[in-house]
């Protein structure tokens, strides 16, 4: 004879295993939700990321008169740095706000600028160590050598920052 469960309520206490349904609808509305802002963050991000390396390499590599080399700002790259980084920052608080956070509500906006400037600086200090360390402690001071350290893991590293505190600080989710 077969022993058959009792799948009642009432007399047995067995209870019904959670939906899977339920769980990965979840899961999938999780992953669409952070999906979407990761991957517009990154398109801004992107963007901005080819302005900034651009500018930099025309400013320390490029000049006018003698073509690529030693440019304007070669003597200078951490202030060359600091200038790509303001008007990429311009640009990244645009995009972020319009678009990569745009359905967030609009808190008050000085205290948003005012925290997206105080993050930008402490993303600036941190991609300005990079490239101060390859430059003054290092000692390598080449194209390549600047590119690696100030413009990708210098922005590898101010970028993750800048994620974290964006969504958390200057573009929270209404309460």
């Amino acid at each position: 004879p077969s022993v058959t469960a009792d799948r009642s309520p009432i007399g047995g206490g067995h209870r019904a295993p959670a939906s899977p349904h339920g769980v990965r609808a979840r899961l999938q509305g999780l992953l669409s939700e952070h999906l979407r802002s990761t991957v517009k963050f990154l398109i801004v991000g992107g963007v901005v990321f080819g302005l900034d390396a651009l500018l930099y390499n025309l400013l320390v590599f490029w000049h006018p008169s003698d073509g690529w080399g030693h440019g304007l700002m070669h003597s200078n790259p951490l202030t060359a740095k600091l200038l790509t980084i303001a008007a990429a920052s311009c640009l990244t608080y645009l995009g972020n706000r319009l678009w990569t956070f745009g359905d967030r509500p609009r808190p008050d906006t000085a205290r948003s600028i005012m925290l997206f400037v105080l993050i930008n600086v402490i993303a600036a200090g941190l991609q300005l160590a990079c490239l101060g360390f390859s430059r003054y402690v290092l000692g390598l001071d080449s194209v390549l050598a600047d590119n690696i350290s100030g413009t990708i893991i210098g922005q590898v590293v101010s970028t993750s920052f800048r994620y974290v505190t964006y969504g958390r600080l200057v573009f929270p989710r209404g309460r």
